[in-house]
């Protein structure tokens, strides 16, 4: 048996990041990961990831503000380039920029009102109907290496990184004291720790069940896209399109970017198959694909629609697909990211650690409900 101070189960993004941060405090902390290093069963493998700052609430645009500046202190850390700010274009829902620009304003971020005709001129890769909202300082992050760098960042300032490491079971013995079961790579052992942070992802509720008041999250199999590029005449941003008027293919809006080496990246937003995530068919839904290769034919002229290779990843989604950051005794949950979670990570990694410290949340919009 041996005891730690902070146990932080899952080594994706969120959990890599709050191991970062409680490592900087010169906490003991040790991070459990079940699969290896780089695996792609989860949310937070591959290479792009939008680093989309269009929102209005300000628990959210907070979080941003914080995360920008993070990421930011993580590149230096790591001497790791993670995120390009290369914009954002979002069309589609004219009537809810002006207060998201005012959001963003007020906090110092850009945001332009492109017209469609002028949006063109700029981006001829992508079709636009509508008003734009563009924002210079959104852009893309490379997931597999934030998360590398965050581990190898946390394990400078003396985490413990621990892969092939399953938690089969929690057990809360007293108020400052939580008893693990896990299995490293076959050989069974016990872990007792005064704070347990989960950010299992996918596999929360059950880790969880009967433990701490989570609700319910839903596992759905995600289901992007890499189309190959034929214009590369100009910088691709980000872009984020709602379903125009009259195209009743859309399963939702969509959300891509330019991925290097892989092509643009698009996909539908949190409508794919209901999964067990040690079930997975990592298989696209065929009528699912094909509505999205019809939507890279109509609405992305800068992309080969007919070479398409598709991705597979999982979304965990909350109620109100808002994040459920939260404490219930010693165990800490950080969970419901939603298919947005991303680009908040740094932040979300602070908050976890705060709520590991003893802090009482700071506002109850991610509590549990």
């Amino acid at each position: 048996m041996t005891t730690h101070d902070t146990v932080v189960i899952g080594g994706g993004a969120m959990g890599s990041a709050t191991a970062w941060q409680l490592a900087l405090r010169g906490r003991d902390v040790l991070l459990l990961e079940q699969f290896e290093p780089g695996h792609v069963r989860g949310a937070s493998h591959g290479r792009s990831r939008n680093f989309n700052i269009a929102y209005a609430q300000p628990e959210y645009v907070e979080l941003l503000v914080e995360a920008a500046r993070l990421w930011r202190e993580l590149e230096e850390q790591s001497g790791t380039a993670l995120l390009d700010q290369v914009g954002i274009v979002n069309s589609g829902r004219p009537a809810d920029y002006p207060v998201v620009a005012e959001a963003l304003a007020a906090v110092g971020f850009d945001a332009e009102f492109v017209d469609p005709v002028e949006a063109a001129r700029r981006w001829p890769g992508i079709r636009f109907e509508s008003t734009v909202l563009f924002n210079p300082q959104a852009g893309r992050l490379d997931a597999d290496a934030s998360v590398t760098a965050l581990q190898r960042v946390a394990a400078a300032h003396g985490a413990e990184i621990r892969h092939h490491t399953k938690v089969l079971r929690v057990d809360v013995t007293a108020d400052d004291s939580v008893t693990l079961e896990v299995d490293t790579a076959g050989v069974l052992s016990t872990i007792v720790a005064r704070r347990v942070v989960v950010t299992a992802g996918a596999w929360t509720s059950t880790l969880l069940d009967g433990i701490a008041p989570v609700p319910r999250l839903v596992v759905t199999q995600e289901q992007p896209a890499h189309f190959a590029v034929t214009d590369d005449s100009f910088t691709w941003p980000g872009f984020n399109l709602a379903p125009p008027p009259g195209d009743d293919y859309w399963y939702s809006g969509v959300y891509g970017m330019f991925t290097p080496g892989q092509g643009v990246k698009a996909g539908w937003h949190g409508v794919g198959p209901v999964v067990d995530p040690d079930r997975r068919s990592f298989e696209p839904e065929p009528v699912q694909f094909a509505a999205l290769e019809r939507f890279a034919r109509e609405w992305l002229p800068g992309v080969d629609p007919t070479r398409a290779a598709p991705i597979s990843c999982t979304y965990t989604t909350s109620p109100d697909s808002n994040f459920v950051l939260d404490r219930s005794g010693p165990i800490i949950v950080g969970a419901g990211f939603s298919g947005h979670g991303f680009k908040f990570t740094p932040a979300i990694g602070r908050v976890l650690a705060d709520l590991a410290d003893g802090a009482h949340p700071s506002s109850h919009f991610f509590a549990f409900r």
